[in-house]
């Protein structure tokens, strides 16, 4: 059930030449387990391999292999369905898909059909802070991928390399609940929190990790909800499916183009082909590549050389009971215990590494000043280098330092980012630094009240004006903080300057 504090977005309206339109979406998300043996074989996993270096017999289907289940690979799928608090069937089984695959040796894929290992199930996508789109799982099954074929090495050949082969995949299919192109790409980018967070896919899109299919289609507004009460799929137009996108940016831009060639088809009079389609992001268009199968069409009928996979119930709850803390727990956590912001906490728990770097940071100090060095800070200097938190130059203990010396009145906030884009580049211990360097913040009052007195002494006309506008007094704080070189306490200056211009 959606969390009450949340309120669902509304769908993406698409005006059109005859009235307005409203998108409908659901989605194919392939995830690669993670796992370093395939789902059927001892074969690597590994990426970038020299191509055809990880294929065992059973994955060049030479006579006689049989495929043995990889049981880490089920636990893993499970693993995941209880992270997306979907129903685990106790009894699943494995089907052929009688489907042509030119880098499938086989010449079917192993799949499941009508008993997958996990059913129903559901994610929340977090739009804006209370604003969210539960959007419902229909069912994970497990399947092998197949491999690769390469067309761009020869002009007259093309070639297959069978390390992706034998791969296994866990197919989330979504219900059609999707009603925008941002919605589609922050479902895609939750399910992968979600998944990184388990363990049980890196995520990795640039590697082929993970991948969506994507199917669109358009209806005038009322009729998605006439499809929820009847659970009537005619209500919602002949969806289009577009295959293999492995981008956020792409998902969006493919979707926002479908959308508008379907209406245009439909306002010229004309009917949608239930077709599979791919997107070029070069000329930013989708284009036909096959008509759409339906499930007969793939003759599928139970693997004769698997038997069907049953477990107890113990099983499972002893992969439940050892899950990780979720992104949605740990950010409604971290608003607690912290007294973050929604969107703070959100930033914060996007990665889990980055999630237990903050964490660290904050243990024993104030979440809030935590939070800010970290997001503003760090955050922000890793997304101008391009970096991940595991290549963090500074650590935890470090920002963790600049903050105690901050609080203890040793230096003030604006030397801590000078600290800081120390410890970037040097490293080292943040109080030696200060000590070494004298960096440390000036509380003498004595020599402050020399500082002010000097700036008030060369600008007697400001002083007047301060005298008769009080909120002018800041100009001499900073200029005294500027002679100071940011080493005075800026709240002693305050305090002096106000005294020496007589004001309350």
């Amino acid at each position: 059930m959606l969390d009450l504090a949340h309120t669902a977005p509304e769908p993406k309206i698409i005006p059109g030449v005859t009235g307005d339109w409203e998108l409908v979406i659901g989605m194919e998300v392939h995830a690669q387990v993670h796992s370093n043996a395939k789902l059927f074989s001892g074969a690597s996993t590994s990426f970038g391999a020299e191509p055809n270096a990880n294929v065992s017999l059973i994955d060049a289907a030479m006579p006689g292999m049989l495929p043995v289940i990889n049981e880490f690979c089920v636990e893993q799928a499970i693993r995941t369905g209880l992270g997306l608090k979907a129903k685990i069937n106790l009894f699943s089984r494995f089907d052929r898909k009688q489907y042509f695959y030119p880098d499938l040796p086989q010449g079917y894929q192993i799949s499941q059909f009508k008993d997958p290992v996990v059913g129903e199930g559901e994610v929340i996508v977090d739009m804006a802070p209370g604003i969210a789109r539960k959007v419902r799982i229909e069912r994970i099954h497990l399947e092998q991928d197949a491999g690769k074929s390469v067309h761009d090495l020869d002009p007259a050949l093309s070639f297959v390399d069978l390390n992706r082969t034998g791969v296994a995949l866990m197919e989330i299919v979504s219900r059609p609940d999707i009603r925008g192109p941002e919605e589609a790409a922050e479902y895609v980018r939750k399910l992968r929190q979600i998944m990184r967070y388990l363990g049980t896919c890196d995520g990795n899109m640039q590697e082929g990790s993970l991948r969506a299919d994507v199917n669109v289609s358009v209806c005038r507004p009322g009729q998605y909800e006439k499809y929820m009460e009847t659970q009537d799929f005619s209500h919602l137009g002949t969806r289009c499916e577009i295959k293999n996108m492995n981008s956020m940016r792409f998902i969006q831009q493919a979707i926002d183009y479908e959308a508008r060639r379907q209406i245009a088809i439909l306002e010229d009079g004309g009917k949608i082909d239930q077709e599979t389609r791919l997107y070029d992001p070069t000329k930013g268009e989708t284009r036909s590549m096959r008509s759409k199968e339906e499930a007969h069409d793939y003759r599928y009928f139970p693997d004769p050389d698997l038997l069907p996979l049953e477990y107890p119930q113990s099983w499972v709850d002893e992969i439940a009971a050892s899950l990780p803390e979720l992104p949605d727990e740990k950010k409604a956590r971290f608003v607690t215990q912290y007294g973050v912001t929604e969107y703070d906490a959100g930033v914060l728990t996007a990665e889990v590494e980055n999630a237990a770097f903050f964490e660290a940071v904050a243990a024993g100090r104030d979440g809030k000043k935590a939070a800010n060095w970290v997001i503003n800070e760090l955050f922000g200097r890793l997304n101008k280098e391009q970096k991940g938190v595991a290549d963090s130059p500074i650590s935890p203990a470090q920002i963790g330092g600049v903050i105690d010396l901050i609080e203890k009145g040793d230096i003030s906030g604006k030397i801590g980012k000078d600290l800081f884009e120390i410890l970037w580049n040097e490293g080292g211990d943040p109080a030696k630094v200060v000590e070494e360097r004298g960096m440390k913040q000036v509380t003498d009052t004595g020599a402050i009240e020399a500082v002010v007195d000097e700036v008030i002494a060369a600008n007697p006309d400001k002083a007047e004006a301060a005298k008769a506008k009080p909120s002018m007094s800041g100009w001499f704080v900073g200029q005294v903080m500027k002679a100071s070189k940011g080493k005075a306490n800026p709240q002693a200056v305050q305090e002096i300057v106000k005294a020496r211009l007589g004001i309350e």
